[in-house]
């Protein structure tokens, strides 16, 4: 970057609201997107948004204004805002600039980029959709993630969205060997130290780099904080051909602070008060996570619906872009199914016979089926018992809560909280426990044999092991 005190391409501030600067170039006006540096010790950043007369730009400030007024010098740094991109990056904590926020040595040995950048061509993407495995076994059943697509996390507070993502940074890097980001956009900063300490404990985060535009900075540093992150994503993709889980938190928030910056730039709002550029801006920043031949960026994104209206402007457009759909539940939670992905609520579009095969696609079929008729009895059996079922509903429901116990999972990440150690479980390893559970194999094992465990061979190793200490009692008693 320029240093705009050596820089001759030097302006005047005409007017400050707010945040917004209207600045005044004699020689040669800045090029939309392009950095400008004020205040009294150049701290102050504006970017460029739109020309409105020859000589006079308008920006949004990245930084606060201050102690900024009229008739202050302002310089072009004839670039745009930028992003370090490197391996050095990994297991740091990132701000909108680029500058480490982890309270460790600075950063070297890393290249800056712009972070604006188009999105792969559609000569370099495979024309083959492949499933992403995480290595859960609910997701990977019942919602599998499109590699290099985008899936919606939906979940309150508590319901586990952070260990659930824990653990898929965790499985990114010892399955397919990646790198994942995580993208904070209008985070809270006690979430993003708890979510750092929490990587750095489950040991996650020599593989993660993290980026974070706090709740309490301007709308222009949340506005475009996810670029930032997008152009580390696009370096590990493209330069080190690895693939990687960029994690968004909060999608809804971007949508927000771009309302905002819309708002300030005196833009007539469209309907709902957002911004008339809600779709542009939401498609600039999701088109670049793509596949490319060599590599892939695979984005799951923490999604919030105002007040529920899945009819609002921003979660319709956000949807659009989603290939899964992942709802965690409080109610699952608080009866220990870990994760507590509801899989009645959730979908995915790639669970098609097409893309996963026949058999995956029937199973997963029989497999709703099961916990939908489940779900509708409930009611009967909460008033008049179990044993008021037909033979067949009970086997129904049998199966059912065998199949709910079987698809929680001891998580890595997890580990040093229960002492359980984490399982990884292949996609043909789950589908076969599934296919015997609902051939009743287990029928005559307790449900709570299938509670907790990785593949369905750990039960049988489990129930051998039952008889051959309860057949050695019964010897030493004789």
């Amino acid at each position: 970057m320029v240093d705009p005190l050596s820089n001759s391409r030097k302006g005047k501030i005409v007017a400050i609201r707010g945040t917004v600067i209207d600045a005044r170039f004699d020689k040669t006006l800045p090029s939309i997107h392009s950095l400008l540096r004020t205040g009294k010790k150049q701290n102050i950043y504006v970017e460029v948004l739109a020309h409105l007369e020859i000589d006079l730009v308008r920006g949004v400030a990245l930084t606060p204004t201050q102690g900024l007024s009229r008739g202050e010098a302002i310089f072009d740094t004839e670039s745009s805002l930028r992003a370090p991109v490197g391996r050095s990056t990994l297991s740091r904590m990132f701000n909108v600039f680029g500058q480490p926020i982890d309270k460790l040595a600075p950063i070297e040995g890393v290249e800056w980029r712009s972070v604006y950048a188009s999105p792969p061509t559609l000569a370099c993407r495979p024309t083959k959709t492949e499933v992403f495995e995480t290595g859960i076994k609910i997701i990977d059943v019942l919602l599998p993630l499109e590699r290099g697509g985008k899936a919606g996390l939906f979940g309150g507070a508590g319901v586990g969205k952070t260990v659930l993502l824990t653990e898929m940074i965790n499985n990114m890097v010892k399955r397919h060997h990646g790198v994942s980001i995580f993208c904070g956009i209008g985070e809270r900063c006690r979430e993003g130290e708890e979510l750092y300490r929490d990587m750095k404990t489950a040991g996650v985060l020599e593989n993660t780099v993290m980026v974070f535009g706090q709740m309490n900075e301007l709308p222009g540093c949340r506005f475009r904080v996810g670029n930032v992150a997008l152009t580390m994503a696009e370096y590990f993709r493209d330069d080190e051909k690895r693939d990687v889980l960029l994690l968004i938190d909060n999608i809804f928030r971007f949508i927000q602070a771009g309302s905002e910056v819309s708002g300030l730039m005196g833009n007539l709002p469209s309907r709902l008060g957002y911004q008339p550029t809600l779709v542009t801006e939401l498609s600039q920043l999701e088109e670049r996570i793509a596949s490319t031949d060599s590599a892939s960026i695979t984005s799951i994104q923490a999604v919030y619906v105002p007040a529920d209206d899945f009819t609002d402007p921003a979660a319709v457009h956000t949807f659009s872009h989603l290939s899964s759909s992942i709802v965690l539940s409080r109610k699952r939670a608080s009866e220990g199914f870990f994760p507590a992905v509801d899989p009645l609520q959730s979908n995915s579009r790639m669970l098609a016979p097409e893309i996963v095969g026949e058999r995956h696609y029937a199973l997963a079929q029989r497999i709703r089926e099961a916990l939908s008729q489940y779900e509708e009895l409930k009611d009967i059996i909460a008033m008049l018992g179990l044993e008021q079922l037909s033979p067949e509903d009970r086997k129904t429901v049998f199966r059912a809560r065998r199949l709910e116990r079987f698809f929680t999972q001891p998580f890595f990440s997890t580990e040093h909280f229960t002492g359980i150690k984490g399982k990884m479980v292949t996609l043909s390893d789950t589908l076969n426990g599934c296919e015997r559970i609902l051939g009743d194999e287990f029928k005559d094992l307790p449900e709570s044999a299938l509670y907790m465990i990785g593949t369905v061979d750990e039960i049988k190793r489990d129930n051998n092991n039952e008889k051959e200490g309860a057949h050695n009692k019964t010897g030493q008693a004789a």
